[in-house]
């Protein structure tokens, strides 16, 4: 058994994918209509091409619900490993985006949580 794909739910699909892409600099897997919306997925260009992160429209309710009391407690949706946060904090500033934490240190490793501008709260981290 494996990770293959997770979700982040979203609130505007191609917002996420541009921020997703263009500022944290994952690249787009796939990309295609399913009814509404969208299944549009982003893959690290650092790791296995089969580990996928759905961009998933919040339309369903729960769904909604769901993101928003999450982004209200400060707790993020999702977390990506970086090399060097205190280099890839500058980078992402640079870029125009939003931290609710800077670089911390958390026992053994170092965080920092930021806003993805679709609805979720993302945290970065090194060991």
């Amino acid at each position: 058994m494996r990770i293959n794909l997770t979700s982040v739910f979203v609130n505007d699909q191609d917002k996420a994918l541009r921020f997703y892409t263009e500022i944290l600099g994952f690249v787009k897997k796939q990309d295609f209509p399913v009814g509404d919306f969208k299944w549009v997925t982003v893959v690290s260009p650092e790791g296995p091409d089969d580990i996928e992160l759905l961009l998933e429209p919040n339309e369903n309710p729960v769904a909604r619900r769901f993101q928003e009391a999450i982004y209200e407690q400060g707790i993020p949706q999702a977390a990506f490993a970086v090399d060097d946060i205190g280099a890839e904090y500058q980078r992402l500033k640079q870029l125009g985006v939003v931290f609710t934490m800077g670089p911390t240190r958390a026992g053994p490793v170092t965080q920092a949580v930021l806003d993805d501008t679709c609805g979720n709260l993302l945290q970065l981290y090194q060991v």
